[in-house]
């Protein structure tokens, strides 16, 4: 499993921490789990694609699998081609960005125009990056698909499956999730949860502070002056993205450039983390140990299971954890800020 850290792709602030969500995976039979750093993490999907793709070949992966709305996976390969060689791809893209459209919805009317199809499904955008970095990087892994049967926006909870979206909107509202969620998570979520309005007060300092916004990853295309001409108004961090909301930026896009002003994240240091170049194991079963035995030998990238601080992107690891445990109560911050450099791999015990 390759899992996000403090913050997700969507840019928002994860419900749980790291070695909570690996304790959890670990539980549900998942016998590896492999943090995606938070330079690719906080992504958007092509980014993302390319890390979580580069790590599961690292480790020898022979099957990936995700969710799907159309559960299609001829038509996503079809894009992917597409994608990577149709010669008028890139020029359809550009065109419909110059003309005001977010990305995704630029990448949508370019696949209708060079190949008549349409993806504008979240999950299913998203599989189409990881299956194209699988072209890219001509790897042998075979996709799998999942068939999502529910809405991505879905804002309320359903009796079956419920959208992370709806779960996340009934915890603010401190609504009663235990019918819907794993009972290991329900028992992890009882204690304290962690929303972006919590880090509004650090992000509003960190705006009028800034001498240059646009120099944060993902401020682009004039998002800083209106990030600029908005905060004096606003109160909340809802507030701020419903201000600066264009169809030219999508929700999560906006999500991730105020994750990365808060975390000091500039296009800069972006630079910096291009390609993976390392694996952190954050926990393994008994089965899962005798694999990273076996790609220790093999494998191309060096493999970590302890905190190693001299090199960078641990460094910036503990900094992220720092920023994201901020909010907590000054004890709780401590001990997650440590566990960034003292927590060894969570080991199943039953293997």
């Amino acid at each position: 499993l390759v899992l996000s850290g403090s913050f997700t792709q969507r840019g928002t602030p994860s419900i749980l921490n790291k070695w909570e969500k690996t304790e959890i995976a670990l539980s549900y039979g998942v016998d590896i789990v492999v943090e995606l750093p938070f330079p690719f993490a906080v992504q958007g999907a092509d980014f993302f694609a390319r890390a979580a793709i580069e790590i599961l070949g690292a480790m020898k992966v022979q099957y990936l699998v995700f969710g799907s709305e159309e559960n299609d996976l001829e038509k996503l390969k079809k894009c992917a081609r597409t994608q990577l060689y149709h010669q008028d791809f890139q020029e359809e893209v550009e065109k419909s960005k110059k003309l005001g459209y977010n990305y995704p919805t630029a990448l949508n009317m370019a696949l209708k125009s060079c190949c008549q199809e349409e993806i504008q499904s979240p999950n299913d955008l998203l599989g189409l990056s990881y299956i194209k970095e699988i072209f890219l990087q001509k790897q042998t892994m075979e996709p799998i698909l999942i068939q999502r049967t529910n809405s991505y926006h879905d804002l309320t909870l359903q009796e079956n499956i419920s959208s992370a979206t709806s779960i996340r909107a009934s915890l603010k509202k401190k609504e009663d999730v235990s019918s819907t969620v794993p009972k290991e998570v329900f028992s992890k979520i009882q204690n304290r949860l962690l929303f972006e309005e919590s880090y509004f007060p650090f992000l509003k300092y960190k705006i009028y502070s800034s001498k240059n916004l646009s120099s944060y990853l993902e401020v682009d295309e004039g998002l800083d002056k209106r990030i600029e001409n908005s905060i004096d108004d606003v109160s909340s961090f809802d507030d701020l993205i419903l201000r600066i909301k264009t169809k030219r930026y999508t929700y999560n896009k906006i999500n991730r450039a105020l994750t990365h002003i808060l975390c000091d994240f500039t296009k800069e240091e972006k630079e910096n983390y291009k390609h993976i170049s390392y694996l952190r194991i954050l926990g393994f079963s008994k089965k899962g140990q005798a694999h990273l035995k076996k790609i220790k030998k093999e494998g191309t990238l060096p493999i970590y299971t302890t905190y190693q601080k001299n090199i960078p992107g641990f460094v910036l690891e503990k900094r992220i954890t720092a920023i994201y445990a901020s909010v907590l109560p000054e004890e709780e911050q401590k001990r997650w800020i440590a566990m960034e450099y003292k927590q060894k791999p969570i080991q199943r015990k039953d293997g």
